[in-house]
């Protein structure tokens, strides 16, 4: 009975020791989008477990004189994500629900807030 007391304990510190902390402001999933790439084709990116309560401006598409917004979002994270027309979550907005919110190829977006 002590032998296996041990090995419990000893498993369980292990288990403490070998777990990846994530970041306590973080959402959990995955955020899809497309975007227009370069080249002029279709392109899709993703953010995963982004930070959440944070503005995030997409990389691709930051700059409104070099680039064309971001569209068709597919919010997979267990936040509600809300997108917005302008770079640093200014402009217009629009909300996708958590686990499975999406928009069509109309939806133009630049940046992307979680809750």
């Amino acid at each position: 009975m002590r032998l296996r007391t041990t090995v419990a304990a000893a498993l369980g510190a292990l288990a403490l020791v070998v777990t990846v902390p994530t970041s306590a402001s973080a959402t959990v999933g995955l955020f899809a989008y497309s975007y227009t790439g370069l080249d002029g084709t279709p392109q899709i990116a993703e953010l995963i477990n982004p930070p959440s309560g944070e503005c995030v401006t997409l990389p691709e598409v930051a700059d409104p004189n070099s680039s064309n917004p971001a569209n068709s979002p597919w919010n997979y994270t267990v936040s509600t994500a809300t997108v917005f027309t302008g770079p640093d979550c200014d402009g217009d907005h629009f909300s996708l629900r958590p686990l499975g919110g999406h928009a069509s190829e109309r939806l133009k977006f630049r940046s992307v807030v979680f809750s």
